[in-house]
């Protein structure tokens, strides 16, 4: 049966990362298994600090390369 009337969106959830991720998920383990910060020291000399936009966080660019590689995904859906 279709309801119709006033949407309540005043209504604000919180919600950490915790929440939606199990503790024994696969990428929390590759999480703490990997030290992802080593890959600031490899690009470090391809990024300009004084022109250009700000980047993305190559960190970020790496993980989701890694999680379409798990899981299968064929492209990034831009």
């Amino acid at each position: 049966m279709l309801e119709t009337g006033q949407m309540n969106r005043d209504n604000v959830e919180m919600v950490n990362i915790d929440m939606l991720v199990p503790e024994d998920h696969l990428l929390r383990k590759i999480d703490a298994a990997i030290d992802f910060t080593k890959i600031y020291e490899f690009v470090k000399d391809l990024y300009s600090e004084d022109t250009g936009r700000p980047s993305i966080d190559p960190v970020v660019l790496f993980k989701i390369v890694l999680i379409q590689h798990i899981y299968g995904i064929p492209s990034l859906g831009f």
